[in-house]
């Protein structure tokens, strides 16, 4: 699979200096964690589940998280573990390509449990998403994926924990539990793919719910967790993890309505403007803000709850040139000794050793969501996406 792959390779030639890279679920760790992009979760209840995976796969979405935890009632969960093990059958079948599929359990027991009745299907599954995530929960989870894995034989299984229970919030108690996460994930280095944060949970612990003009930034409790969480578990002195975007809640079902004014002109200045009124008008301008803060803040990928959202957060992930053109300059290897250099765009001051860590980062992403060329946008590339 690829970014962007579900677009001919005429339309990639053109929009890209580097095409984004290809990757299996057999991957390095590195790659699959920088390549997660738009996580998009579905209730594990929905019956055509298999299909809803080829259609999702076929737009573009290249890790999907079918949930048995929060988007189903208690009651339901016994009879969504048997519809998961009767899509998986399905889409093992088919041998066809899929997105990397995770399954969010409620508990520890789950995992081995659900790992011996997928069967041989099991090999179509990349891992499990981990609620609720503590030190005192941690190992149970972590040690039932590691003997999933060793059961099923294959190739690993992954474990993305969710950050987002109140010790995390409150500030008498967050330094401990933010030391106790690490303590736990950091045993379990080879296993953690990548670290999720649960802001809806955040928020409801105070009553909060942000509004469709506001990012999760703009929330200031909820900002300094992340940025905490940041500081704690995502250090580029490679202790860190990657750690992925908050959830965005709004969507419309009419949003392929501005998919018309996009055919206009999208490569020019006023289809730009006009892509930007629509995407106010359908709620997710504060979706493309909050991309951004995202990326600033250290996080990359972001978890999606709606189809509509994947393609601005991959348009958004990709290196521009600039970015590129940077990261070259910086990583050059007759830079090792430091120093400081205009860039080749001559708007800022690159030096050598303070963005070294910031230029690695860049071109991880460049390999697998590729560099814009230099005329290229996000209009440009959210056009593409769209496949219109």
């Amino acid at each position: 699979m690829r970014h962007f792959g579900h677009i001919s390779p005429t339309v990639r030639k053109d929009l890209f200096h580097q095409e984004p890279a290809e990757f299996t679920a057999a991957s390095p760790a590195r790659i699959l964690s920088a390549a997660l992009g738009a996580t998009l979760y579905s209730p594990a209840t929905r019956p055509n589940l298999a299909g809803d995976v080829r259609k999702q796969a076929a737009r573009g979405v290249v890790s999907m998280v079918l949930c048995l935890e929060d988007s189903i009632s208690d009651a339901e969960v016994a009879d969504a573990e048997d519809n998961l093990v009767r899509q998986f059958a399905a889409l093992d079948a088919d041998g066809e390509e899929l997105p990397l599929l995770f399954i969010r359990v409620r508990t520890p027991e789950q995992i081995p449990d659900l790992v011996h009745r997928l069967g041989g299907a099991a090999r179509r599954l990349a891992g499990f998403v981990l609620p609720k995530f503590t030190e005192s929960r941690g190992t149970a989870f972590l040690d039932a994926v590691a003997q999933a894995e060793a059961a099923h034989g294959q190739r690993p299984l992954y474990a993305m924990p969710v950050l987002e229970t109140p010790d995390l919030l409150h500030l008498e108690t967050r330094v401990e539990a933010l030391a106790g996460i690490s303590r736990t994930v950091g045993r379990y280095r080879d296993r953690v793919l990548a670290l999720r944060l649960g802001v809806t949970d955040f928020c409801s612990v105070y009553g909060l719910r942000r509004t469709p003009d506001m990012t999760a930034y703009d929330v200031q409790i909820v900002a300094g967790v992340i940025a905490d969480v940041v500081n704690v578990l995502s250090r580029a002195d490679g202790t860190g993890f990657t750690v992925t975007g908050p959830v965005w809640e709004y969507f419309r079902n009419q949003q392929r309505l501005f998919k018309p004014q996009l055919r206009r002109s999208p490569f020019l200045q006023e289809g730009a403007e006009e892509l930007r009124t629509t995407l106010i008008e359908h709620d997710l301008d504060g979706l493309l803000r909050e991309i951004e803060l995202d990326r600033a803040n250290g996080l990359l990928g972001k978890t999606c709850i709606h189809p509509a959202h994947v393609t601005p957060v991959h348009a958004l992930s990709v290196v521009s040139h600039e970015e590129f053109s940077d990261a070259q300059d910086i990583l050059r290897p007759e830079r090792g000794g430091g120093g400081v250099m205009r860039s080749a765009y001559t708007n800022k001051m690159n030096e050598v050793k303070p963005h070294r860590a910031w230029a690695e980062r860049t071109m991880l992403r460049a390999e697998v969501f590729g560099v814009a060329k230099e005329e290229v946008g996000f209009v440009d590339l959210l056009t593409a996406g769209l496949q219109l």
